[in-house]
């Protein structure tokens, strides 16, 4: 058995990963906020990761991973970089709002420190578990 393959690590890494990609992309839509016809992006990964986890909608039953609408394996999901071309909030042609792109900063932040931490304690719980303590 695998212990840093169980769901939760991987899920953790994983949110680690979006997170750090959610980062770059705010920071790039901030340093282009004032370039003409410039088009934001964000990063599309929450639902994706709800799915693999078997949240929401309730599953098909499915006999192989090839079947429509089999869930996405954990390990399979990564974040994706969506460009939002169909908005303008400038004259200038581009549709970067700073305020928003705050708003997104701080809640990515929060996302990453409490993901983070969860990584930390479940860390932290296998050493104890390892030091036989």
């Amino acid at each position: 058995m695998d212990l840093f393959a169980s769901p939760i690590l991987v899920a953790l890494q994983k949110q680690l990963d979006a997170s750090a990609l959610t980062q770059r992309v705010i920071a790039n839509n901030v340093a282009n906020v004032n370039t003409p016809g410039f088009k934001k992006s964000s990063v599309s990964f929450t639902e994706e990761l709800r799915r693999a986890l078997g949240e929401g909608d309730l599953p098909l039953a499915t006999s192989n991973p090839r079947h429509i609408g089999a869930p996405v394996p954990l390990a399979r999901v990564e974040p994706t970089v969506v460009k939002e071309e169909g908005t303008t909030m400038g004259y200038n042609g581009n549709n970067v709002d700073i305020d928003q792109e705050m708003v997104n900063l701080a809640a990515n932040t929060l996302v990453y420190q409490a993901a983070a931490r969860a990584l930390g304690d479940r860390l932290s719980l296998l050493a104890y578990v390892i030091r036989g303590r």
